[in-house]
């Protein structure tokens, strides 16, 4: 999968895509739909699959002290869209400028010159330009006029509940991750480099492998029985563990993070890129009456995650 940042400045391999148009926040069932439907109108007119999304995130400009929102980094989005067989993605870097265009010049400028894209697929509710004032209606008007392809998707719907970012990061934060698997179409993950941390867990015989997790959605804090690739490197492949998010109140954490006990595992991965994935909720967050009852717990907290793992 190619990735192109920059709409002024694009390859004639990368243009004259049909493309789906969103911020693809954790890529769930609904995007996959979208993606779908351009994946289908690109096989009829002989086009390759794109992606359009935006980075940073649009709320990220404009509302940059809000709480962290985002299920997904770039890179995990990334990831996902490629294992969709997306061949070309236009992770457009969202400013001002960009902001400002009118709907009318975004269509011109960003979709026509700037990417060419022979067709677009959108969402329902989809707006664009500034001040939000383009619509589905007035974006397949400027596909007339100007040459290019548009069909709208409805929203998805799963056990009369719609798909949607906002459902997703509820039901993490409630500590239901086979939920937000249900909607996402696949194990919620948290991607990232692994980062040292105090090496606590190795003394007490649970070395973790540990991801800074700013600037993300946080899930309930607790532990986790989690599924791990460790993406690059000369251990990279698919491994099973358990998981403690949170701000280790044992040791008077203040930082939330993600450290993960990869099950029968010796290495170092230090630097390397790892996905974690939520699989299911084991218990809060604790302060335990000394270390040999904390042990104690990870001992049955591992043995609990390992029978869980076993039967997926």
């Amino acid at each position: 999968m190619r990735i192109v940042r920059d709409y002024t400045f694009v390859s004639e391999a990368d243009r004259g895509a049909s493309a789906a148009i969103g911020n693809f926040d954790g890529v769930h069932l609904g995007h996959q739909a979208v993606i779908d439907l351009a994946r289908k109108a690109g096989a009829e007119i002989g086009a390759p699959l794109g992606v359009m999304t935006f980075e940073p995130h649009p709320r990220q400009v404009f509302a940059p002290d809000a709480p962290p929102f985002r299920l997904t980094g770039p890179e995990a989005r990334a990831h996902r869209l490629e294992k969709l067989g997306v061949d070309v993605l236009y992770e457009i870097t969202f400013n001002r400028a960009l902001a400002g265009l009118s709907p009318e010049d975004f269509a011109r400028k960003v979709i026509v010159d700037g990417l060419g894209l022979r067709h677009v697929v959108v969402g329902s509710d989809f707006h664009f330009g500034k001040g939000r004032a383009g619509d589905t209606e007035s974006l397949k008007r400027f596909g007339a006029e100007m040459g290019f392809g548009v069909t709208v998707a409805e929203l998805l719907e799963g056990d009369g509940i719609r798909v949607s970012s906002t459902a997703i990061r509820e039901a993490l934060a409630e500590g239901r991750p086979r939920d937000a698997a249900a909607m996402l179409g696949h194990w919620h993950r948290i991607e990232g480099p692994v980062v040292r941390g105090d090496q606590r867990g190795r003394d007490l015989g649970y070395p973790t492998a540990n991801l800074n997790i700013e600037g993300l959605h946080l899930p309930k804090f607790g532990v986790y029985a989690v599924f791990i690739d460790v993406l690059e490197g000369p251990h990279a492949g698919s491994y099973r563990g358990a998981a403690s998010l949170g701000i280790r109140p044992q040791f008077d954490g203040e930082v939330p993070n993600l450290e993960t006990f990869i099950f029968d595992f010796k290495g170092d991965l230090y630097g390397k890129h790892v996905s974690v994935a939520l699989v299911d909720y084991l218990r809060p967050e604790a302060k335990f009456d000394g270390l040999d009852a904390l042990i104690a717990q990870m001992d049955a907290d591992c043995a609990r995650a390992r029978d869980i793992l076993a039967a997926e």
